[in-house]
C-alpha cells in the first residue's frame, strides 16, 4: 500500500540524523510536515527557514498527533518513543518507529526509484538483506526500457553530456537521450552515449558540418529547428555544459524565434570537473576564494578578444582557461607581463575524465614550453593558481 500524502499533515518527532534522512521523501510527496523537537540539524533548520516544514521547538505532547495522517518517530529514547506510539495508537494513526520496528504500526522500506517506478522492499527485520534486494532491483531497472511516455514531439532539449566520461551525464540528460528521435552531437560528446541510441534515431554529427564556425552554427540552428518543426524530439547533445562556451544561448534564441519549445539540461562543466579529477580544487580555504573561467580560443592581443587580461593578472584566485592550448604561449606571456608571477603554479589536463587523461604540472612561466615538449593535445584545460600546488606535483606528465 502506498500513501498519498500530498497536502496531508505528517508529524515527525525528533530533529536529528534519522529525521534528516526521512525528510526529503516526505517533502517530495507533498506532505505538510510538522517537526516537534528541542533542536534541529542544520539541514532540517534550512528546510524550516525556507518554509518547507514547520518546527515546534519543544518536546512532544500527545495532542501533537491530532490531525496527523502519519507519525514518524525519529528519536532514540525508548520511553519517549513509546509515548508517541501510545498517542498514535489511541488516535488510530499509523506510526513509524526508527528505534523499534516491532513497536511500530508502519515500516519504512528500502526504496529505489527509476523514472516513475518506485519499488519498496520490506525486510522482516533484516535491513541489510532488504537493501541488497533493493540494489539488485535498481540495477535491473536501469537495464529495462523506460515507460512509453508521451513523446516530446516538436521539442528541443539542450543536454550537457559532461567532460568526457559517459557516466558523468546527468540522470535527466540520459533519460531524455533515450527518448530522442534526432540527436545533434558535438565532437566532444562521449562516444559510448551515442552507442546506446536506438537504431532508428537520426544522428547528426555537428563536427562534420562544413564552413566556418559562424556558418556551421547557423546550420546547426537550422537543423534542430527544422527537425523539431517536422514533429521530432531533438536532443542537442553538447560536451560539458550547454551554456559554458557551448553556444547553447544561440540555439535557445534560434528555437525561441522559431516558436520551438526548449528544455535545458545543465551538464557537468569541464572547467570544474576536469581539474577536480586531476586532484586540483579550483577553490581552497586560505588559498583561493574565487575562480574565473575564460575562453582562450582568441589570442590576448586580438581585437576580437573580450577578456580583460590585465584584470585577470591582478586576481589572486584561480584562472581556468578552456580552448586555450593553441594560444597558451601568448596567454602565459600576457599574464606575466601584466603582473602575474612567473612562478605561479600551473597545470594542463588533457582529455580529462577519460582513460586518456594526462596531467602536466609546471609554472606559468614555463607551462607553454612544457606542454609543447610533452606533446599535449586538445581538448585540454589549463589551470593557473596556487591551488595547483595543494596536492604535491612537479613538472611531470601523469598518464591516466
Amino acid at each position: 500500500m502506498a500513501l498519498k500524502l500530498a497536502g496531508r499533515r505528517v508529524l515527525v518527532v525528533g530533529g536529528g540524523a534519522v529525521a534528516t534522512r526521512r525528510m526529503p521523501a516526505l517533502l517530495a510527496a507533498g506532505a505538510r510536515v510538522d517537526v516537534v523537537a528541542p533542536a534541529l540539524t542544520p539541514a532540517l533548520r534550512a528546510h524550516a527557514d525556507a518554509g518547507r516544514l514547520t518546527w515546534q521547538e519543544r518536546r512532544f505532547v500527545a495532542s501533537d498527533v491530532d490531525g496527523a495522517w502519519l507519525v514518524q518517530v525519529a528519536i532514540d529514547d525508548p520511553a519517549a518513543s513509546a509515548e508517541v506510539s501510545v498517542a498514535a495508537e489511541e488516535r488510530g494513526v499509523f506510526c513509524v518507529r526508527a528505534d523499534d520496528r516491532e513497536a511500530a504500526t508502519a515500516w519504512t522500506p528500502a526504496v529505489t526509484r527509476h523514472d516513475e517506478v518506485t519499488v519498496a522492499v520490506t525486510d522482516g527485520g533484516d535491513r541489510k538483506r532488504a537493501r541488497a534486494v533493493r540494489d539488485l532491483i535498481a540495477a535491473a531497472l536501469e537495464e529495462t526500457p523506460q515507460r512509453q511516455q508521451e513523446p516530446l514531439r516538436g521539442h528541443v532539449a539542450l543536454v550537457g553530456s559532461g567532460p568526457g566520461d559517459p557516466e558523468l551525464i546527468t540522470v535527466r540528460g540520459r533519460r531524455l537521450l533515450a527518448r530522442a528521435d534526432v540527436v545533434v552531437a558535438d565532437r566532444l560528446v562521449p562516444g559510448m552515449l551515442l552507442d546506446e541510441l536506438r537504431p532508428d534515431v537520426e544522428l547528426v554529427d555537428a563536427a562534420k558540418i562544413p564552413y566556418g564556425a559562424s556558418v556551421a552554427q547557423e546550420e546547426i540552428n537550422r537543423i534542430i529547428v527544422e527537425r523539431a518543426r517536422a514533429g521530432a524530439f531533438v536532443v542537442r547533445l553538447k560536451g560539458g555544459d550547454p551554456f559554458v562556451f557551448g553556444r547553447g544561448g544561440e540555439e535557445v534564441v534560434a528555437c525561441a524565434e522559431a516558436g520551438v519549445p526548449v528544455l535545458v539540461v545543465p551538464g557537468v562543466t569541464s572547467s570544474i570537473a576536469v581539474p577536480a579529477l586531476a586532484g586540483i580544487p579550483v577553490t581552497h580555504r586560505g588559498v583561493a576564494h574565487e575562480f574565473t573561467v575564460v575562453s582562450g580560443h582568441v589570442p590576448p592581443d586580438s581585437p576580437e578578444s573580450l577578456v580583460e587580461w590585465p584584470a585577470l593578472a591582478r586576481l589572486r584566485g584561480t584562472l581556468v582557461v578552456l580552448m586555450g592550448l593553441k594560444n597558451l604561449p601568448a596567454i602565459a606571456a600576457r599574464l606575466v607581463a601584466e603582473g602575474r608571477a612567473p612562478r605561479t603554479p600551473a597545470a594542463i589536463v588533457q582529455e580529462g575524465s577519460t582513460d586518456a587523461q594526462r596531467v602536466l604540472r609546471s609554472t606559468l612561466g614555463e607551462v607553454a614550453a612544457a606542454a609543447a615538449e610533452a606533446g599535449i593535445k586538445p581538448p585540454a584545460v589549463v589551470v593557473i593558481g596556487d591551488v595547483v600546488a595543494i596536492l604535491d606535483g612537479d613538472s611531470s606528465v601523469i598518464d591516466g
